[in-house]
């Protein structure tokens, strides 16, 4: 082929023209990807795949047959129920769809078969592509104890610790002893929290060290553990490295995740705040080192500790595959990871020189959870009822498996979406996002959106001062008590009656709506009525006045009398209020669903319900769970039941564990009694808000 014609192909076409050129050495052809994943990152894959000119093969369990990535993939094959072990973690399904399927490569995303070492070797021995590091590098790295001692040997800055193989409870304990307390617990494979605890004390030890192991033998299969030393207020610095099979690494700047509940991460930046360009070289060519090290070949993220006050920074882990946060790296150096993943596959070198990659601007990422924040952010599931993004441009991602009417399954991960946003400096960027939050508008579930506005807008966020413990110190900040002012309420009020005028626009059908409360309110006609609205656990009587044919008079409780005007229009299928109160503008969003109207302000989601009937309420009651019983706090599984019928139980005794969302929660005895019934056994699934044990004296 001449270079005349080299040079005329589209960039897609260069790089098809280049790939086959190369095919002298080790090189394979990739033609068609088989995505061992689901959700927003097989979405994610599935782009760039085709945007390279590859054909596409998703897989689904039972769960997901209508799905976003399935419906994306040109191909697409059932491998078997909703729960994972049965269908994603399916290493012999999914192998025998690709070949059945004719795949060349498998990109396993991340979680699932990502880290999975045998998995990888299993794809090599079958002559397909595993998008990843060769087996050798995710069994280093995928054991703690082993890479701490590999990083060690390198010369990476650790913290010590117990990495040993005697793995009984007297010799964890005396090593915890030396240690010394508070000290971190950590399952030696895996990542994403789980099999991870905090003993503050020698008394709390075995009960954190049991716990931690159980949940990593369910998520790894393997419940060895290491020690280590807890650096007190410590910032999460992470750097995304890349090598090819030519002996070429680089590191694409680091990522500053320090901001996290329960071990794991909520929002995302880079570059880190605070982070000078002698510290990034130095942590960057500290990442290369670690790569280097144990022949690492495609993307990497190496896992750094950094003390919040002198920047010191040890080696945590290497996760050896792509990141949830991969995004903002990209956004901030201007390149595609997965695209750059498929070439390294496909034995191309890496596409950039350390010298040629540059920092620009600033990003962040915020994940999206069904999950309640004032619940210690427990994960819930559900439909979404009502799903409204933010516009998309160069500057906004949403990175998202889901659409209006999907259900969040409690079998996976609970995160709806990320919202990645970029700007030219950190200031630019955060107020991008806070705009983009805004605009996310969901109804169905709890989700995390006003908690991550909230957050947007602290001061001490605002100013990069983030750790690792970030959350519980200003925790009393982050959760203010919503306020519903009267003006909120009269805006929640006008936005039902213009609702119920233009039904049209809503194309509500359910004559059991909230609106059928307001069907006496029309324009023209003289109404004096009042309306009860529950909002914030407060029921507040709202008085609605005819006042012209362009407004209302609205009272609140009896207070100061509001002259309210405005309209509601559908714009990209977001309900928009323009409503002035006494002269003064405002815009929201607005969402209905039956008995719940819902505004999406400045600050925040406020959701508003019409009061139950006294019947239906005492109904509720009589098929509730008693005061003081032990019920799921979210829909689950049941793993383990620690008590039986007649045991005697302290208030705070563990009674069984549920799983939910990859989870590991024990349910513990809300009181002190004895049990009289068990109402779900190991294995079974439990709803939210489900009685799991009654004691005796209960009704």
């Amino acid at each position: 082929m001449s270079a005349f014609i080299v040079k005329s192909l589209s960039p897609k076409c260069l790089w098809n023209v280049q790939r086959y050129r190369s095919f002298g050495t080790k090189e394979r052809v990739i033609d068609k990807v088989l995505i061992a994943n689901r959700g927003e990152i097989a979405c994610r894959i599935m782009r760039t795949a085709k945007r390279l000119g590859m054909r596409t093969v998703a897989v689904y369990s039972d769960a997901d047959l209508k799905s976003m990535h399935v419906a994306m993939a040109d191909e697409a094959y059932n491998i078997g129920p909703a729960a994972s072990q049965e269908s994603y973690l399916r290493s012999d399904k999914i192998l025998h769809i690709a070949e059945k399927s004719g795949c060349h490569a498998i990109h396993p995303g991340y979680g699932f078969l990502s880290e999975n070492a045998d998995f990888a070797e299993l794809c090599e021995k079958s002559n397909i592509s595993f998008i990843g590091p060769p087996a050798s590098a995710i069994r280093d790295m995928g054991i703690k104890s082993t890479s701490k001692s590999i990083m060690d040997a390198a010369g990476v800055p650790v913290i010590k610790g117990y990495h040993g193989e005697d793995q009984s409870v007297e010799r964890l304990m005396a090593e915890a002893n030396k240690i010394g307390y508070p000290l971190m617990i950590k399952a030696v494979r895996g990542g994403g929290g789980k099999g991870m605890r905090i003993a503050t004390s020698q008394s709390e030890f075995e009960a954190q060290l049991e716990s931690a192991k159980r949940e990593s033998m369910k998520a790894f299969g393997d419940d060895a553990v290491l020690l280590e030393r807890y650096v007190q207020k410590p910032r999460h610095v992470e750097v995304q490295v890349f090598g090819d099979k030519h002996g070429n690494y680089v590191y694409l700047n680091e990522r500053d995740c320090s901001v996290q509940r329960r071990h794991q991460k909520v929002i995302e930046e880079a570059p880190a705040p605070g982070v000078s360009p002698e510290l990034r070289k130095r942590i960057g060519e500290a990442a290369v080192a670690a790569a280097r090290a144990v022949n690492y070949v495609g993307a990497g993220t190496v896992e750094f500790i950094m003390d919040y006050t002198s920047l010191d920074f040890h080696f945590m882990e290497m996760n050896t595959r792509l990141q949830v946060e991969h995004p903002i790296t990209e956004m901030i150096t201007n390149t595609d990871l997965v695209e750059w993943q498929l070439k390294v596959a496909a034995g191309e070198k890496l596409p950039l020189t350390q010298e040629q990659i540059p920092v620009l601007g600033h990003a962040f990422e915020a994940r999206i959870y069904a999950e309640d924040p004032h619940n210690n952010f427990m994960p819930g599931a559900g439909s979404l009822l009502h799903l409204v993004t933010p516009n998309t441009s160069g500057d906004v991602r949403v990175e998202t498996g889901v659409q209006q009417g999907d259900e969040v399954s409690v079998h996976y991960d609970p995160m709806i979406a990320k919202l990645v946003v970029w700007g030219n400096n950190r200031s630019e960027a955060l107020r991008k996002l806070h705009s983009s939050l805004r605009d996310y508008n969901i109804v169905g579930l709890e989700t995390n959106v006003n908690f991550l506005m909230t957050l947007c807008q602290h001061k001490e966020f605002q100013k990069g001062n983030v750790h690792t413990g970030f959350i519980p110190e200003y925790y009393e900040e982050l959760f203010p008590k919503q306020n519903y002012s009267s003006s909120l309420l009269a805006q929640a009020a006008f936005a039902s009656i213009l609702s119920q005028q233009n039904r049209e626009i809503l194309n509500v059908v359910d004559k059991n709506d909230l609106f059928s409360t307001f069907s006496g309110f029309r324009l023209n006609h003289k109404l004096n009525r009042k309306v009860k609205l529950v909002a914030g656990g407060q029921e507040y009587t709202v008085e609605v006045n005819y006042n012209s044919p362009k407004d209302y008079k609205i009272r609140v409780n009896g207070g100061e009398e509001m002259i309210v005007s405005g309209s509601l229009i559908k714009n990209n299928g977001n309900l928009q209020l323009s409503c002035s109160i006494n002269g003064h503008m405002s815009k929201s969003s607005i969402a209905v669903n039956k008995e719940d109207i819902y505004l999406f302000t400045e600050d925040g989601k406020f959701q508003f319900s019409v009061p139950k009937p006294k019947f239906i309420n005492e109904l509720l009651k009589q098929s509730g769970v008693s005061e003081g019983a032990a019920v799921s706090p979210m829909p689950g599984v049941v793993d383990k039941v620690f008590v039986k019928v007649g045991d005697t139980v302290a208030a705070g005794d563990p009674l069984l564990v549920i799983i939910a969302m990859k989870m590991e929660y024990v349910i513990k005895a809300p009181k002190a009694g004895e049990i009289a019934k068990i109402l779900y056994n190991a294995g079974e699934n439990v709803r939210k808000n489900a009685s799991l044990i009654q004691f005796v004296g209960d009704n």
